[in-house]
C-alpha cells in the first residue's frame, strides 16, 4: 500500500507540473487554470462509479484531491458546482 500511496504522490506532482508548465505558456494563466480546474471538478461531479455502496465518499475524496493539486497553484474558488 506505501508502495501505491508513493506512486500515486509522483502522479500528482507529475501532473500538476505539466499544468503548470501549460499554464506558464498560456496568454492568461490564471484564467486556464480556473478554467481548467472547473472542467476537472465538473468532469469528478459528473462521472459514474459503480460497484461501490459509498460513491459519495468517493466522489469527495477526489473533489478534494483535485482542489489539493490546484491550490498548489492557485487557491480553490468559494463557489462548488451542485
Amino acid at each position: 500500500m506505501e508502495e501505491l500511496n508513493g506512486r500515486m504522490i509522483a502522479c500528482q506532482i507529475l501532473i500538476t507540473g505539466l499544468i503548470a508548465r501549460v499554464a506558464n505558456d498560456s496568454p492568461d494563466p490564471l484564467r486556464f487554470l480556473t478554467g481548467f480546474r472547473d472542467e476537472i471538478r465538473a468532469v469528478v461531479h459528473g462521472i459514474n462509479i459503480a460497484g461501490m455502496e459509498n460513491t459519495d465518499r468517493v466522489r469527495q475524496v477526489a473533489q478534494q484531491t483535485v482542489d489539493e493539486l490546484f491550490s498548489l497553484m492557485k487557491p480553490p474558488s468559494a463557489a462548488q458546482p451542485d
